[in-house]
């Protein structure tokens, strides 16, 4: 018997078995204050701002449909633009001013840690 022989013979004594058992955690929140022009086109946010007083920020969070009660938050504590939500990645932009998303931010993790029991990464800025 050769190596690919026995190779075979182990995988087919072997079963697999994928789970996603996801956290209660928001491990990404980032802001990019006034962004390039091209990355709101690419991804398809409102082109009709003023870029240089603009943010856009950024979210994952897990379980996934946690960032409709994010983008529900962010909607509620600030003047800021649902830019997209999927409710099964966890992924979650919004756009502003740099003040509102901020602010929309620091809502949604304090909700987050203090309300749902998450555990909440720090806000990072670019």
């Amino acid at each position: 018997m050769d190596i690919s022989e026995n190779t075979m013979t182990l995988q087919d004594k072997f079963r697999i078995i994928q789970e996603l058992v996801p956290g209660k955690q928001i491990s990404l929140a980032h802001v990019i204050a006034a962004p390039d022009e091209i990355l709101y086109q690419k991804l398809g946010l409102n082109p009709n701002i003023d870029y240089s007083n603009s943010a856009i920020g950024i979210l994952t969070i897990s379980p996934a449909e946690t960032a409709v009660i994010a983008a529900d938050i962010a909607m509620k504590s600030s003047n800021v633009e649902l830019g997209f939500v999927d409710r099964f990645s966890g992924t979650l932009i919004i756009t502003g001013k740099v003040s509102d998303t901020d602010t929309a931010m620091r809502a949604i993790l304090s909700y987050a840690k203090e309300t749902l029991d998450f555990a909440v990464c720090e806000i990072t800025r670019t």
